[in-house]
């Protein structure tokens, strides 16, 4: 029998059903994005075999360990909200006009392609430059993060790490800040997206990761190139002393390429200011060009993930039109077709 897969394109007619009351190892709004995938065959099935169904697609990307690990890192976030005190409280909510630039959040009401660029710049193509936040932002922020990082340390808890090689950051989402970065990727960031990004964000991120990294001499080091663990990245620089560590751009990469180097054409080197945000795709490799002079700065760093996209991956052709490594594998090979082709011409005429 055939094996049922997800639909290409979503049922955008079909009501998704709530899943908050089931025990499962997956977020209702999840699996609530991904039904409108699901097959015919599938889609008027209960919410029970509907839910396996998509938690055994999702399975193949995220281990039971790790449900497990997300599991233990839910109960460390509710112990810390529930027993933390924030500085600001107003960094906790999304109030667009407190938190906003004016001309930001006019850009997106308007959401246009031309509205966006009229606050933007595009120094290389697929990376976007703009400013969004009001400027008492940053400095509340760094000042809301020192306090995170000294409450735990008198709480005696561990500092979770924000990705894989940061030791000396602060994942926002653990003290309750997703709830405003949650509405900020919704309705700020996800309509910037859907123009530039199409292919990417889909109908709506269903994941985000927010956290603060800070990289000076006594802190955390340069981070290296690398591609990350998002479908999208907002970086945002909060603050910036001193000169040198630019960011090095190196090309864009899916999973099979991710040890092909860069091309002369592909590397872009650009000066991170504070109160700037970049835009960009999550595998677009990247990394901190080397100080001249002793150089630290502080980010925030807004990963957003759809899961449907990594899914649908797997139905997509043999070449990825948005990795750089691709596009020249899919021109060489139609050059070489168009080549041949051109032999077989001569030949017959001859």
């Amino acid at each position: 029998m055939a094996i049922p897969r997800l639909s290409l394109l979503p049922n955008n007619e079909h009501n998704s059903d709530n899943y908050e009351d089931l025990e499962l190892e997956f977020s209702s709004s999840l699996l609530r994005s991904l039904e409108r995938y699901l097959p015919p065959e599938i889609l008027t099935a209960n919410r029970e075999e509907k839910a396996k169904f998509m938690s055994d697609i999702l399975h193949k990307y995220i281990s039971r360990e790790e449900c497990a690990k997300a599991i233990r890192f839910k109960n460390y976030r509710e112990w810390i909200m529930s027993n933390y005190q924030p500085r600001f409280r107003e960094l906790y909510k999304l109030d667009p006009e407190s938190l906003l630039l004016p001309c930001f959040r006019k850009a997106v009401r308007e959401n246009t392609e031309e509205s966006f660029r009229r606050i933007m710049f595009e120094p290389f193509p697929g990376v976007y430059v703009f400013e969004m936040f009001q400027p008492d932002f940053f400095q509340k922020l760094l000042v809301e993060v020192e306090n995170m990082r000294k409450w735990l340390h008198e709480a005696k808890l561990m500092i979770r790490k924000p990705n894989n090689k940061s030791k000396y950051g602060v994942v926002l989402d653990d003290f309750g800040m997703d709830i405003m970065l949650k509405p900020l990727v919704e309705d700020f960031i996800f309509p910037i997206c859907k123009v530039f990004f199409p292919q990417v964000c889909g109908t709506m991120f269903d994941t985000q990761h927010g956290f603060v990294i800070e990289n000076c001499e006594d802190r955390d080091a340069e981070l290296g190139f690398h591609v990350e663990n998002s479908d999208i990245t907002l970086n945002v620089c909060l603050s910036k002393q001193s000169e040198g560590g630019e960011i090095l751009f190196t090309g864009t990469r899916c999973n099979k390429h991710l040890k092909a180097g860069p091309k002369p054409e592909e590397i872009f080197e650009y000066c991170h200011e504070p109160g700037q945000a970049i835009l960009h795709l999550g595998c677009h490799s990247h990394g901190a060009k080397a100080a001249i002079t002793s150089c630290s700065r502080a980010n925030m760093i807004l990963w957003c993930i759809n899961s449907l996209f990594r899914e649908m991956q797997t139905y997509d052709n043999e070449f990825r039109d948005w990795c750089g490594q691709c596009a020249r594998e899919m021109k060489e090979k139609k050059s070489q077709s168009l080549a041949s082709k051109r032999k077989e011409m001569i030949r017959i005429i001859e």
